[in-house]
C-alpha cells in the first residue's frame, strides 16, 4: 500500500511569489555585500509602525490577568469574545451596517479565513478572481482542484473589472481597496457585482483588509450595498489597520440568512470554526477591543496618517515622471506601469540592481500583472522620501537611454 496525496498540490508553482522574491535579493546581497545596508524594502506589504500605545497596554493588562488565579482564563470561544464582537459590531454601524453578534467570528487574520472558508464549499463549484489577483484566492482553490476563471482588468477599465456573462461562477472573490492595484470600487461598481451573484446564485468572498485607507466616499463595507447580506460573506484583518501583521487578528462575517443547497452557511462556519479553530488568545482579543476605543482610534488613524503621506510620495513621484498608476489615495499599495514597455521582473531585477530598491513585479499577481509593479506605504518617511530620489534617478537614466538610442 502506498498513501495517495493531494495532486492537486504539485500542479502549484513551486515557489509563492514572495518567496522568490526573499531569494533574488538574497542572491543580489550574496553578490553585493557592500550594498545591503542601502536596500530599501517596498515589496511585501508589512507595516513598520509600532502597536498603538492602548493597544499594547491592554495587552499588558490582560497578561497581568492570565497571571492570577482570580481572573485567568483557559479557553475561550472559538468564534471570539463578546466584547471584541461588540467593539466590531459598533464600527459597522458608523456606516449603516446593522450586524448581529453571532455574525463576527473572530480569527487569526484573513489570510487564513480566505483560504479555511472554502471547507463549506464543495470542490466541484467554479471560481471567479479579478486578475491581477492576491496569490491566496487562486492556491487555496487550486488545492482543491477548483475550475478558475479569470475577471481580466486593466489600464482600460482601472483595474475594476465588472461582471459579464463569461464570469459567471459559484464563488466570486472581490477585494476593494485591491491588492495588489490599490484600485477601489465606488457603490455602483460593488452593486453590479452583488446584483450579479444574486441574479445567478454566487457567494462573493468579500476581503476588506484595507477599508481603513479609505478617504473619500467608497463603501468600507459590501453589506453597505442593498442584498449584499444575500450574497456575500466579508473578510477583515486588524494587520494593516492596527499593525498587526505580527500580532494576528481579524474577524469574518457570515450573515446568519446566508443559505445556499439546503445549509446556513453561518451554522456550517461556527461548526467548522469550533471543530478546526481553538481561537485567538484572549490577552490579543483584548488588544484589539482597544483599536476601536477613542484613544486607540485616535493612535492608529496618526499611523495611518503616517502611510498616507507615505503614499502621496509614490504618487507625486509617478505624477512627476508621468508614470501610470492606481491606488495610493485611498490604498496603501501604488501599481505603476514599468517604464519603456519592461516586463515586471527585469523592472523588479532593474530597480533591485541600480537603486537598491524592492517592489513586487506585478506578473506574480496574473497575467494582467504584466509590465506592472508594486510598491507599498509601508515604510520610513525617510526611506520612503530616499526610495522615490533612486526611482526618480533611474527613470530618468533609463529615458536618456533611449534619447540616445543606447
Amino acid at each position: 500500500m502506498s498513501v495517495n496525496i493531494n495532486q492537486n498540490y504539485l500542479k502549484l508553482n513551486e515557489s509563492y511569489l514572495f518567496s522568490e522574491i526573499a531569494r533574488r535579493i538574497r542572491v543580489w546581497q550574496q553578490e553585493h555585500p557592500e550594498l545591503a545596508d542601502k536596500l530599501i524594502r517596498m515589496g511585501i506589504g508589512d507595516v513598520t509602525r509600532p502597536l498603538p500605545k492602548t493597544v499594547v497596554e491592554a495587552m499588558v493588562k490582560a497578561s497581568r490577568e492570565m497571571g492570577e488565579a482570580e481572573t485567568f482564563r483557559g479557553y475561550g470561544p472559538e468564534q471570539g469574545y463578546d466584547f471584541l464582537k461588540e467593539a466590531i459590531q459598533k464600527y459597522y454601524g458608523r456606516f449603516g451596517v446593522d450586524l448581529r453578534q453571532d455574525e463576527i467570528f473572530i480569527s487569526d487574520g484573513a489570510k487564513s479565513d480566505l483560504g479555511n472558508i472554502l471547507d463549506l464549499f464543495d470542490k466541484d463549484n467554479s471560481v471567479v478572481v479579478t486578475d491581477p489577483v492576491y496569490p491566496v484566492y487562486v492556491d487555496t482553490n487550486m488545492m482543491d482542484g477548483r475550475k478558475i476563471i479569470y475577471a481580466m482588468s486593466s489600464e482600460e477599465n482601472g483595474f475594476l473589472p465588472l461582471p459579464k456573462n463569461e464570469y459567471r461562477a459559484d464563488i466570486i472573490y472581490l477585494c476593494s481597496p485591491n491588492n495588489p492595484t490599490g484600485a477601489v470600487y465606488d457603490r455602483e461598481g460593488l452593486t453590479k457585482w452583488v446584483e450579479f451573484a444574486r441574479a445567478h446564485g454566487s457567494i462573493i468572498l468579500f476581503d476588506a483588509a484595507y477599508e481603513c485607507f479609505i478617504v473619500d466616499d467608497y463603501p468600507h463595507s459590501i453589506y453597505e450595498i442593498p442584498g449584499a447580506r444575500e450574497v456575500a460573506i466579508e473578510f477583515c484583518s486588524l494587520s494593516k489597520k492596527a499593525g498587526f501583521t505580527g500580532t494576528r487578528c481579524g474577524y469574518t462575517i457570515v450573515p446568519d440568512t446566508l443559505e445556499r443547497d439546503g445549509g446556513n452557511l453561518n451554522k456550517m462556519w461556527l461548526r467548522r470554526q469550533t471543530t478546526k479553530f481553538n481561537g485567538v488568545s484572549y490577552i490579543t482579543q483584548r488588544g484589539a477591543e482597544a483599536v476601536f476605543t477613542e484613544a486607540g482610534e485616535k493612535e492608529i488613524e496618526e499611523n495611518i496618517s503616517y502611510y498616507r503621506e507615505n503614499a502621496r510620495i509614490l504618487t507625486d513621484t509617478m505624477d512627476k515622471l508621468g508614470i501610470y498608476y492606481t491606488g495610493g489615495k485611498n490604498s496603501p499599495y501604488v501599481w505603476l506601469k514599468c517604464p519603456g514597455d519592461m516586463d515586471s521582473w527585469d523592472f523588479f531585477d532593474k530597480l533591485l540592481q541600480e537603486a537598491c530598491v524592492v517592489g513586487t513585479p506585478g506578473a506574480g499577481f496574473g497575467k494582467s500583472g504584466e509590465k506592472f509593479l508594486r510598491l507599498t506605504a509601508f515604510s520610513t518617511h525617510e526611506k520612503t522620501k530616499e526610495a522615490m530620489e533612486r526611482f526618480e534617478k533611474l527613470i530618468s537614466g533609463l529615458k536618456m537611454d533611449q534619447i540616445q538610442g543606447v
